[in-house]
């Protein structure tokens, strides 16, 4: 009964923070719109107004389509779309094996940030006889090649005030010790 208590209250702790976090963000207080709206506001993204556009979130200033995730473990794992977007922009959480989650927590951080060439990324998929599709095992070095933030990378500049904005959601964040 005490641990039913306990988590009915922080439950309803959470729909509270969950409902100023939508209206921050104009949509449900769900992963996926957080992210889709983080990105627009460190990236310039302009998002879809429909946010049940399929395969495309928004796009980026020079016009190509872009498809955000926000994965709160970085697994190795990228759900992509056969006719999806030019681009996939991964902000992801700490790295961590695909495994099970019993024990375990997927605080909402942003530790890296990748950018795939969708086009790119399911060639190099075919060519190794995977499919294209949820839960896609993504190799390691392509992984590394598309990381922006915080390593720096040729391909995309991050600015500083960018890294700044992705800084506050980092797990070494003061703003996030508890």
């Amino acid at each position: 009964m005490n641990a039913m208590k306990r988590v009915a209250g922080l439950i309803q702790e959470r729909n509270r923070i969950d409902a100023a976090l939508s209206a921050c963000i104009g949509r449900p207080a769900l992963t996926g719109h957080l992210g889709d709206w983080i990105a627009a506001q460190v990236f310039g993204i302009e998002l879809e107004e429909n946010a049940t556009t399929k395969g495309v979130d928004g796009r980026f200033a020079d016009g190509r389509t872009v498809n955000v995730r926000w994965y709160l473990k970085q697994e190795g794992l990228l759900d992509l779309r056969e006719k999806g977007p030019d681009l996939y922009l991964v902000l992801a959480g700490p790295k961590a094996p695909a495994a099970g989650s019993r024990g375990t927590v997927r605080p909402m951080v942003v530790d890296a940030v990748h950018l795939f060439d969708a086009a790119a990324v399911a060639t190099e998929l075919r060519s190794r006889g995977r499919k294209v599709g949820t839960a896609s095992s993504v190799r390691a070095e392509l992984w590394e090649a598309a990381e922006i933030y915080p390593r720096h990378n040729p391909t995309f500049t991050v600015t500083d005030k960018q890294r700044e904005l992705l800084a506050m959601l980092g797990s070494h964040s003061s703003a996030l010790r508890l």
